[in-house]
């Protein structure tokens, strides 16, 4: 069998705790240059290719310039760094829960995204953390969605990264969220939700369909008052994209300030920072793979609709 050609280190820094775009030319790519090629496989528009050659921005392997007419070459590596979308910083403090030699667990507000992806890429976790701590080799393990506050595990050595997010592959990490939804008191809890949950690509929203259970969630209710609200205790037994968010909107419960269960709602301003998902990422607990040290984290952030429900609900 042909073994894979092994990938050179990026011979550009980051930007802003930002690593460069690593492209890799596969065999019968479209194009018979590099500059033809990227001018298809990517969204900026030729004229922005072109300009990025003209740069000397794009490079190969070795740091050098790589001209816009040098031809396909398949397996060929380059590099180069995205213009940065505008963004609007989140106003948020990063709070650090544990460092070590290994790993640095955070606890990550609502709004901000754990990884560079789409419109956000400075304004991450990551990004971030590399910056203020400054870690250039800093990676995540796993992610939480965007508009999910809580625990986050971020590993220090990039050599020991795949043996935490084996962790997280192999279900070894014992998670607990916790959730505002309207209270019910006609659904029975504790129990255990299991279904089928697909996410297709550029559809915003996850779905339940037919089929082998490919998501589990223990749902129990910790508390509830007269004002209609409960709060939830949820475990994840799997770790499917909205899971949690479709598990409760599914049992009639959808989480208070949802954006996309039970209804898609519309875009909110860059900035716009009121009304935050109440959904937390209370507890991470583990065996450390590399040192052998069993670990639990709690996250020390309040659900605002639970703390003070009028302000929450006024977006102050």
């Amino acid at each position: 069998m042909r073994r894979r050609r092994p990938v050179p280190p990026a011979p550009l820094p980051q930007r802003d705790g930002v690593d460069p775009v690593r492209v890799r030319l596969p065999a019968g790519g479209p194009g018979a240059t590099v500059r033809d090629h990227l001018v298809q496989r990517l969204s900026a528009g030729d004229g922005v290719v072109d300009g990025m050659f003209a740069a000397g921005l794009i490079v190969g392997a070795d740091g050098r310039a790589v001209p816009a007419d040098t031809p396909y070459a398949p397996g060929l590596f380059l590099w180069f760094h995205r213009e940065p979308p505008a963004e609007v910083p989140v106003p948020f403090p990063l709070e650090i829960v544990h460092r070590d030699e290994h790993i640095v667990v955070v606890d990550k507000p609502h709004f901000l995204a754990t990884t560079p992806r789409g419109a956000h890429v400075a304004q991450t976790a990551l990004a971030r953390l590399r910056r203020e701590l400054g870690v250039p080799e800093l990676g995540a393990a796993h992610r939480l969605d965007r508009l999910t506050a809580g625990l986050v595990l971020f590993t220090v050595r990039p050599e020991e990264r795949g043996a935490y997010q084996t962790l997280f592959r192999d279900r070894l990490v014992h998670k607990e969220y916790e959730a505002v939804a309207p209270y019910d008191p006609g659904l029975e809890l504790p129990r255990t939700v299991r279904s089928r949950i697909v996410k297709e690509r550029g559809v915003l929203t996850a779905r339940e369909v037919e089929g082998e259970p490919n998501a589990l969630t223990r749902v129990e209710l910790a508390e509830h008052r007269a004002d209609g609200l409960g709060r939830y205790r949820l475990l994840p037994g799997t770790g499917q994209t909205h899971q949690l968010r479709v598990h409760m909107n599914a049992l009639g419960v959808p989480i208070l300030g949802d954006p996309l269960y039970p209804e898609v709602a519309a875009p909110v301003p860059a900035g716009d920072f009121r009304r935050p998902l109440q959904l937390l990422a209370r507890t991470l607990a583990f065996t450390d793979p590399v040192t052998g040290v069993a670990h639990r984290f709690t996250s020390g952030r309040a659900l605002g609709a639970w703390t003070a429900y009028e302000d929450w609900a006024a977006g102050q």
